[in-house]
């Protein structure tokens, strides 16, 4: 799991800073899920991680945060200032590898390719299958003359990322508390604190 390709790459400095850190974030454990530089506060390298099995806490974000500055501070790949935050990819996570999109079949999603498919570059709707390079769309709006499903293929893809709705909410709590029950961590469910 450690090193399955992710199938959307960043570019330019963002490609770079994935080519310094990568290698150490998975010597540490954890997989990459996306880099992205954000004008937020000036500016601001967000780098995405999560453990093998999708989970992630504030832990394991300051152990990558921890091994991953220094080097960020000898390679020197951004020109300027900037604040560095490492969170994990959220409820309403990037798709960035086979297994995101195969994980979370059913739910909604908000897809952009990086050419014209069909007139459009953005779509969004429910993740019906994916079937080798082709990942079927049943589309949220139709245009006229427009079929209610789509077929994209994953190479094409710009960005992807989950769309937030109660069932995705639902399922992601049910998965985290699957999860822990496995690693025989405590629930974090409020209503069991008690």
């Amino acid at each position: 799991m450690l090193t399955e390709e992710r199938l959307i790459l960043e570019s330019g400095v963002e490609a770079r800073v994935v080519s310094v850190i990568e290698p150490i974030i998975r010597d540490l454990g954890y997989r990459l899920v996306r880099v992205r530089l954000l004008g937020q506060n000036g500016l601001t390298l967000q780098i995405m991680v999560e453990r093998p099995d999708g989970t992630v806490d504030v832990n394991d974000c300051e152990a990558v945060s921890l091994e991953i500055s220094p080097v960020l501070d000898i390679d020197d790949p951004i020109d300027r200032e900037y604040h560095l935050e490492v969170s994990s990819p959220g409820i309403d996570r990037p798709l960035m590898r086979r297994s995101d999109f195969e994980r979370w079949l059913g739910h909604t999603a908000k897809l952009e390719t990086n050419r014209l498919v069909g007139g459009r570059k953005r779509f969004k709707g429910e993740l019906m299958q994916l079937d080798g390079a082709e990942l079927t769309l049943k589309r949220a709006t139709i245009g006229p003359d427009e079929s209610d499903t789509v077929s994209l293929d994953v190479t094409d893809l710009a960005d992807a990322r989950l769309v937030l709705t109660d069932e995705l909410i639902r399922d992601a709590l049910k998965r985290d508390k699957a999860l822990r029950a496995a690693n025989g961590m405590p629930d974090q469910d409020p209503a069991n604190e008690n």
